[in-house]
């Protein structure tokens, strides 16, 4: 079965450059989607698996127009449990954390801008670590 990563975020730039250094960090193994907001990212996984891909890896921003990122990786969570999440925000608020923190519904976070080697091995070890 074909694996995907789905990015999220609103900043067309930091989608570019997540991709990019996961591309180089991770090659050709998996298909990487990219959506400008929550609901673009819903949509993104409801098609992915309609196509028969699996989801593995999501890195969401937190503050995005419409639905903030704590939401959508609730969302995301309570259809795809085995989905391995990571948030990486310059503005989140520490409550929304914690909550997603406590509950187990995020694996990682990294504050903007990110250590892109620190970003790259986490994503690396919640791959190896989803079987």
């Amino acid at each position: 079965m074909e694996k995907a990563i789905l990015l999220v975020d609103d900043e067309p730039l930091i989608l570019l450059a997540l991709r990019q250094d996961l591309r180089t960090e991770l090659g050709p193994s998996f298909r990487y989607e990219i959506a400008r907001d929550a609901t673009e990212g819903l949509e993104a996984i409801e098609e992915l698996d309609a196509a028969g891909v699996k989801v593995v890896l999501v890195i969401s921003d937190w503050l995005m127009p419409g639905m903030k990122g704590d939401e959508f990786i609730e969302l995301v969570r309570a259809d795809h449990p085995d989905v391995k999440t990571v948030m990486v925000s310059g503005q989140v608020e520490a409550e929304h954390l914690d909550r997603l923190r406590s509950g187990g519904t995020l694996d990682a976070f990294f504050g903007k801008p990110w250590n892109v080697r620190a970003l790259m091995r986490e994503c690396r070890r919640l791959l190896s670590s989803s079987g």
